[in-house]
């Protein structure tokens, strides 16, 4: 029997966050999600079940409302990492959940970490 993109989606991100559970010796989880209209990003302590930092396209401050691009992903990015930065987060590990590793996802990890997140 075939797997629906949904299950095969679910299996991945599974898959992905069990792997990294393994990896996480205490740090936080940036996880990401994606949306045909928007992005958004957490940072997540999986220890106390608390979300630290978050950031997405649907806040008005950062301008890009209902925009789901790669220049909306980096400027949800570079946020994340201020916010984290004050919080006073800087290791943490990335969550991906099931999606790709390409385009929005990259653009949004590669700005946490010029924004000071080291993972």
């Amino acid at each position: 029997m075939a797997n629906t993109k949904r299950k095969l989606f679910q299996k991945r991100r599974l898959r992905v966050r069990n792997k990294l559970r393994k990896m996480a010796n205490g740090r936080m989880r940036l996880s990401v999600h994606r949306s045909n209209r928007n992005i958004s990003a957490q940072l997540i302590d999986d220890i106390r079940g608390v979300t630290v930092a978050s950031a997405s396209t649907l806040e008005k401050d950062l301008g890009v409302i209902g925009v789901n691009n790669v220049d909306a992903a980096t400027k949800v990015g570079s946020k994340l990492a201020e916010r984290a930065k004050a919080a006073g987060v800087e290791e943490c590990y990335f969550d991906r959940g099931g999606f790709l590793y390409h385009g929005k996802v990259k653009a949004l990890a590669d700005a946490a970490r010029e924004g000071g997140l080291k993972f």
